[in-house]
């Protein structure tokens, strides 16, 4: 079969989102399938060389760019609208991308991809075509081409259900969206929706999936101490460092070291530098990285550190990349109905500690000692892909195909 897959790095570059697609598609490769990209980027980042085999097409949206980070991408707070606007004009190409988005309602992300989709697809006549999405603005521009192929959504994020922004349209506009597609692909946290929810009527048309993460690792480099890693972004009231910062504190173990990497951390300046002053050296903050460099991080830890999620209808992928490098996994859990704790009560190396516990001497000498139950231990491949088989890059490709006959 012939596919196409839509990825958008506009707003992330290094976004999760398409390194998934990525690694889909050079499953689909592998198993004899041909493989295009359409690759969103901003003009700045040059998109990461596809997977072997795979051809790669690009368009660019520099405008949107500038434009999202003069409007600081709309979120509340941080600096007031007129100097906002202030900014805006100084760049014609964002103003210009601006009016087309909050006036005319016609982004150039979407108007344009649908248009590169529709000329890619009378030129290599795709039996599908897929949106990795979020964010939405490809699963829009689908919505509207027209082509001979299936058409699907892989949402890997919720839309009108994503509770930490309001989706414009809601629940009604997703609906439209999934009449026009043939079919979509969510994870198991998301199916309440469809099931009895808002979304019912178009229940025939979901397929769970699982993320394609589930990988081996390369060995940990010999070090002294025990390293605590966190790759992954912060946000206010949907995942947020307070609980696990406080533990750390109140542990202040000598030979401990927290590292938590990524972006997010503006609203939660004071509690890092509360946390610096404790721990000092103990405590590192290498802001958003590279993927690579992530990785890097990653395996040099000895603990893996997960931040659970406020809202039970999002599950963060990067809990099940943590459990195929088979090290000890802490998972600090806000929510009593936290859509991976299924997942975590299989996993030997895992412990979890609830913020509703507080940080007490109890929940302080469990983690004490699980700490000492587990270091230096490390979990096969092969035992964790059986524990978790639907989450290993082969069977997600398995599955996809899967639900297309």
């Amino acid at each position: 079969m012939r596919f196409l897959l839509i990825l958008d790095r506009v707003e992330n570059p290094a976004s999760a989102n398409a390194l998934l697609g990525c690694r889909l598609a050079a499953q689909l490769l592998a198993q004899g399938h041909c493989v295009h990209l359409l690759e969103l980027w901003d003009g700045l980042h040059t998109p990461p060389a596809p997977p072997e085999g795979t051809v790669q097409h690009t368009l660019a949206f520099a405008d949107e760019r500038l434009m999202n980070t003069a409007l600081e991408n709309g979120v509340r707070g941080g600096t007031p609208v007129p100097l906002r606007l202030l900014r805006l004009a100084a760049h014609p190409t964002a103003v210009a991308a601006a009016f087309r988005q909050l006036v005319l309602h016609a982004p150039r992300r979407t108007v344009d991809s649908r248009r590169a989709v529709e000329r890619l697809d009378a030129q290599f006549h795709f039996d599908a075509v897929c949106a990795v999405c979020a964010p939405y603005r490809t699963a829009f521009a689908l919505e509207g081409a027209r082509i001979g192929g299936k058409k699907l959504l892989w949402q890997l994020d919720p839309y009108a259900s994503n509770r930490d922004y309001t989706a414009p349209g809601g629940f009604a506009r997703e609906g439209q969206l999934l009449e026009a597609v043939d079919g979509t692909f969510v994870t198991p946290q998301a199916m309440p929706d469809y099931t009895g929810g808002p979304l019912s009527p178009w229940r025939s048309k979901v397929h769970l999936l699982g993320f394609p993460v589930l990988l081996p690792a390369p060995e940990t480099p010999a070090h002294t101490g025990t390293r605590c890693v966190f790759c992954g972004s912060l946000y206010p009231t949907v995942r947020e460092p307070d609980f696990a910062l406080e533990l750390f504190c109140r542990l202040n173990a000598h030979d401990l070291t927290l590292t938590m990497a990524g972006g997010g951390w503006q609203r939660f300046a004071a509690q890092a530098e509360r946390t610096a002053t404790v721990l000092k050296d103990r405590f590192v903050r290498p802001g958003p990285l590279p993927p690579a460099d992530a990785a890097a991080l990653e395996t040099g830890a000895d603990i893996l550190l997960s931040l659970g999620n406020a809202y039970d209808n999002q599950m963060p992928s990067k809990l099940f990349s943590y459990f195929g490098t088979g090290k000890p996994v802490l998972h600090l859990a806000v929510s009593e109905t936290d859509p991976t704790l299924p997942y975590l009560a299989r996993y030997p190396l895992g412990l979890v500690l609830q913020k509703k516990d507080g940080v007490t001497p109890e929940v302080l000498d469990r983690l004490s000692r699980w700490l000492a139950e587990v270091a230096g231990q490390r979990l096969p491949y092969e035992q964790v892909a059986a524990l978790y088989p639907e989450f290993t890059p082969q069977q997600v490709a398995r599955d996809f195909l899967a639900a297309l006959s």
